[in-house]
């Protein structure tokens, strides 16, 4: 048994759940991770884990190394999982990373035993989002049948699609220029930053973290020794964005663990465990790395 993964299209509860119930009750460890208020519809049964993605998943690149294959880790054999990452409240900056976990899903799973069954709610969802069910999925289901997707698309291309410049901020507040000698600089800006910005001491801790990994990288292994950061804040989110000259060519990096005999890779996955979002867009003239963390608990 090799990877099987399809899309249910939904519209209401009642929809959802049939789609679904039959699936998760088929007696064999299975995994749930939708957000509320779906989670709590489907009830609880034997065999079957329950998780909110609403929180294992609030960074769409957290989901395939510490969710999907933590759960197949633990369970070697035949598993299935339900996991809703599209769904309606995700903002539109989330979006182009949960697309790039859809199709990287088929590269990492390509060869695990595992059926996946990914909801999209067609009622709520904009266009956008369900073509790229489309894309990333080689079965639709819907209304209790099955079809193939018609533009089931090479994940590559697809993580390419979204592959796409980052929007400007309305403003900066703050913007450095720094090398390899410059990192404690770049520390002390981040903190206070994000201090101001009202973000809790112990997570300004896993920022400057994070940032300092992105500008170690931005200065250290590729480009020409200088890279640009910027902070600012905006609704809910302190954001940090590190610019270099680097390309970055491997589209799985952050987003598996690297196996025992590679002593590089493990620091963009790092950065998606502390951060609430990682976007990137890389190209032959560079790479720029927001990292955002929401200001509230929640």
């Amino acid at each position: 048994m090799t990877l099987a993964h399809e899309a249910l299209l939904y519209a209401t509860m009642d929809e959802f759940l049939a789609g679904t119930t039959e699936f998760v009750a088929a007696g064999v460890p299975t995994l749930v991770a939708v957000p509320e208020p779906r989670l709590s519809a489907l009830g609880s049964a034997p065999s079957v884990q329950l998780v909110d993605m609403a929180d294992v998943g609030r960074n769409p690149a957290r989901i395939l190394p510490w969710v999907l294959c933590a759960f197949l880790d633990a369970n070697p054999g035949p598993v299935r999982v339900v996991c809703e990452t599209i769904y309606p409240g995700r903002t539109e900056a989330e979006l182009g990373p949960c697309v790039q976990h859809e199709a990287l899903i088929n590269l990492a799973l390509a060869e695990r035993p595992v059926s996946l069954l990914c909801p999209y709610d067609v009622s709520l969802l904009t266009p956008s989002a369900l073509s790229f069910a489309e894309r990333t999925h080689r079965v639709l289901v819907s209304s209790g049948s099955r079809r193939p997707s018609p533009s089931y698309t090479d994940p590559a291309k697809v993580v390419a699609m979204v592959n796409r410049p980052l929007p400007e901020p309305a403003r900066v507040d703050e913007r450095l220029v720094f090398d390899l000698q410059g990192l404690a600089g770049v520390r002390r800006l981040v903190a206070e930053h994000a201090l101001v910005a009202g973000l809790v001491p112990e997570r300004v801790d896993d920022l400057q973290l994070a940032v300092t990994e992105i500008c170690t990288n931005a200065v250290v292994h590729d480009g020409d020794g200088l890279g640009t950061l910027r902070l600012w804040t905006e609704e809910d989110l302190v954001v940090c964005e590190v610019r270099g000259a680097g390309q970055i060519s491997d589209i799985m990096a952050g987003r598996v663990l690297p196996s025992p005999e590679r002593p590089h890779g493990r620091g963009l996955l790092m950065v998606n465990r502390l951060c609430d979002l990682v976007q990137m867009h890389t190209g032959p003239t560079g790479t720029r790395t927001r990292l955002s963390m929401r200001l509230s608990a929640n």
